[in-house]
């Protein structure tokens, strides 16, 4: 059923509760004001903020491991686990004290050791820390308090990179789970955050549960975003999977659960109509829709096939896919950078402007080798706004002659699947969706989706040292004028390899109880500060 019809068929009943046609949802018995029942984005089915990027995984994750640093809401990097940092007048030598009282969930105390089996397991799969990495010359242990960074040469955004909030974050771990292999999940939970995680209630595709770590001790500092003190105004937290928009609208209207991290932009009026609901933009930051191409396999591997398909695809046809006709909600996006912020740029972006040119495209096509074989495109029927972008992509590929394997699955497979390099008809694939926060698209520092040094590049691993050029000069850069300059190099060259496709900017909207307070916007859903009476 295509998102119209399905729209159709379920806004009516969304508007109604306790009637046929809505499933009773799956929620815990005698939910008390000090249990939070929210809805995420997805299925948490997997539970390694280090080994993935998925964005449910990280949201998960921020409760219950913590961080060093942590963005605040002007994405400037506070303290958090750390007490005090010293730079050597060379800036070559970072020393960092840990607070004290820093307690794992299991009843042991956080040491310096555990930061640096976690700061090392980080950076071999994070594109900042892998710049760090490169530069090290010793990571150790002091005490059980303090630990060392020596580098080779300076890193000036040392604490942008242990603070953003793009995935993988730099989140800490017992120094025994920190040494599993980056490249393998880890089978172990424990962190030292506001919350534990409850194993045994664990069921993928059902539910996760959080509950309050009652040693844990929050910093003096108001809460904002990642930074300050993290103090938790419930007991429990229930991650309630529901993929069905409809069924999620009902239970949050008939008091089934308290919290809706993405509702359908068209269910938003019905939501609006109810006197005890709340809803609001999501992320004033925004979302920037992802068509992710596999440069390592034919015909994604030759340059013209990419640009084929972006000669004809049609933002406007995404953007009114994944959040309807509202313009307020969204703009076409000549960039790969989040528009309104300092360093926006357009330069390059001509191939996503203008009239679509079929013809062009599959003469296009037809020069790259493309000879009819399938393209394996990978949908997570369970993410609304992939689901919608999956649907259009079918469109567009047909329309240039090109045979789709559409594989309709789960986010959470998607996840699986897009980490695999091998062939397409072997287990791999072509193309899959996502978004990319607008928080993380800022700037190029952070910005692991527009990264492109082959093996070590996010999925799909594109190749192109004038995109890679460009982002050292930004990281070189004394001035904003030198930034600007280099951004504008930087969206260039990445839009001519094109690294990957945009298929917009949007917004979304968050929606909550009127008796849940505390709720902010930002590139995650912030559970500090969340009260329920």
């Amino acid at each position: 059923m295509d998102r119209r019809n399905f729209l159709k068929a379920t806004a009516g009943v969304a508007a109604l509760t306790g009637t046929a046609g809505v499933s009773a949802p799956a929620l815990s018995q005698g939910a008390t004001a000090r249990t939070l029942r929210f809805v995420p984005q997805a299925n948490l089915a997997n539970f390694d903020p280090i080994w993935g990027t998925q964005y449910v995984v990280r949201n998960a994750a921020a409760l219950v491991w913590d961080t060093l640093y942590g963005f605040d809401d002007k994405l400037e990097a506070k303290r958090q686990m750390v007490e005090s940092e010293e730079v050597s007048s060379d800036g070559k030598v970072w020393t960092f004290r840990l607070r004290d009282g820093l307690m794992w969930h299991d009843g042991t105390k956080v040491t310096a050791a555990d930061c640096v089996a976690s700061l090392n397991r980080w950076a071999v799969r994070d594109g900042m820390g892998q710049m760090i990495r490169a530069l090290q010359e010793e990571l150790v242990a002091v005490d059980d308090r303090t630990f060392r960074w020596r580098l080779k040469a300076p890193y000036p955004k040392m604490l942008l990179a242990l603070g953003k909030n793009n995935t993988p974050m730099a989140f800490m771990m017992p120094e025994r789970i920190a040494r599993t292999d980056p490249f393998q999940q880890v089978t172990e939970f424990v962190g030292s955050g506001p919350m534990r995680f409850v194993r045994n209630e664990w069921v993928p595709g059902a539910r996760a549960v959080f509950t309050r770590f009652e040693q844990y001790v929050p910093r003096n500092e108001p809460p904002s975003w990642l930074a300050g003190g993290k103090r938790m105004g419930v007991d429990r937290i229930e991650w309630i999977i529901m993929p069905d928009p409809a069924t999620a609208s009902a239970a949050l209207m008939n008091n089934e659960i308290d919290w809706w991290e993405t509702p359908l932009t068209d269910l938003i009026p019905s939501l609006r109509r109810n006197r005890n609901v709340r809803v609001d933009i999501a992320d004033p930051l925004g979302n920037i829709g992802s068509f992710r191409f596999n440069h390592l396999h034919a015909p994604f591997n030759d340059v013209r096939a990419r640009r084929a398909v972006a000669m004809v695809l049609n933002q406007e046809d995404y953007m009114r896919a994944v959040v309807g006709d509202d313009r307020a909600l969204w703009q076409t996006l000549p960039s790969f950078f989040t528009p309104g912020t300092p360093l926006y740029t357009e330069a390059g972006g001509d191939i996503l402007k203008g009239a679509r040119n079929v013809e062009a495209a599959r003469a296009l096509l037809r020069e790259s080798g493309y000879s009819g074989q399938p393209i394996t495109v990978l949908v997570g029927q369970d993410q609304a706004p992939l689901k919608a972008m999956g649907e259009v992509t079918n469109a567009l590929l047909r329309s240039i002659g090109m045979n789709v394997d559409f594989v309709a699955t789960d986010w959470g497979t998607v996840g699986q699947r897009r980490a695999s390099k091998s062939p397409p008809g072997q287990g791999g694939w072509h193309i899959f969706h996502t978004w990319h926060a607008g928080a993380d698209c800022i700037n190029p520092a952070a910005y692991l989706a527009l990264r492109a040094h082959g093996d070590g590049a996010w999925f799909g691993w594109p190749k192109d040292d004038a995109v890679e050029a460009a982002r050292d000069k930004w990281f070189a850069a004394p001035d904003l004028a030198a930034e600007k300059a280099a951004v504008a190099e930087m969206n260039a060259a990445a839009m001519s390899h094109m690294t990957y496709a945009p298929t917009g900017f949007y917004k979304t909207y968050q929606a909550w109880r009127s008796n849940v307070t505390g709720i902010v916007g930002g590139p995650l859903p912030f559970f500090w500060g969340v009260s329920k009476s």
